[in-house]
C-alpha cells in the first residue's frame, strides 16, 4: 500500500512483516533473571511426576512461561492457548525450536510453549501428602527451594 510521498522518500504500507511482537520488554527480563536466577529457584520449588519419556516442557519452562505471561501483562491462563505460538515468549522460556515445527506430537507443531490445559496443572499442584498429582509442590513460596 502507498501512501503519499515524504520528500524524496517513498512511504509504503506492508503486511507481511512475518511474526512480530510487542512483547520484546520481555527480554531486558530475561536479562535480570538470568543474573538473579529467580525462575531456577522457583521451578526447584515443585517435584515432577510425569513420565520423562512423555515430557516436552521442564517444569522450569512452566514456570518461565507463566511468570513472563504475568509480567506481560497476560494475567489470564487461557491467554496462553495463544501465545503457545509466540516466538519471543518461546525465546524468553528458553526454548531452541522457537516456531515449535520440531514438537514430537503433530498437532503440537507450530506452537512452541505449552496449552493453558499443562500450565493449569501447574498452577494447581499440591504439596506431598495431598493426593498423587503430575506436578507436585514442595515449599511454601517464600522459602528458597534450593535449601
Amino acid at each position: 500500500m502507498e501512501f503519499q510521498s515524504r520528500g524524496r522518500r517513498e512511504v509504503i504500507g506492508r503486511f507481511d512483516g512475518g511474526r512480530i511482537t510487542s512483547d520484546g520488554g520481555g527480554l531486558l527480563l530475561r536479562e535480570v533473571d538470568q543474573r538473579i536466577g529467580l525462575l531456577d529457584r522457583l521451578a526447584a520449588c515443585f517435584t515432577d511426576h510425569r513420565n520423562p519419556e512423555s515430557i516436552e516442557h521442564s517444569v522450569r519452562d512452566l514456570v518461565a512461561q507463566r511468570v513472563y505471561g504475568l509480567a506481560l501483562g497476560y494475567e489470564d491462563l487461557n491467554d496462553h492457548d495463544d501465545l503457545r505460538k509466540d516466538s519471543t515468549l518461546a525465546l524468553l522460556v528458553g526454548k531452541r525450536d522457537l516456531t515449535g515445527e520440531r514438537r514430537v506430537r503433530e498437532q503440537d507443531r507450530g506452537n512452541p510453549l505449552a496449552a493453558s490445559s499443562t500450565l493449569n496443572r501447574l498452577e494447581h499442584a499440591q504439596p506431598p501428602g495431598a493426593g498423587h498429582t503430575e506436578i507436585g509442590y514442595i515449599r511454601p513460596l517464600q522459602a528458597d527451594c534450593r535449601g
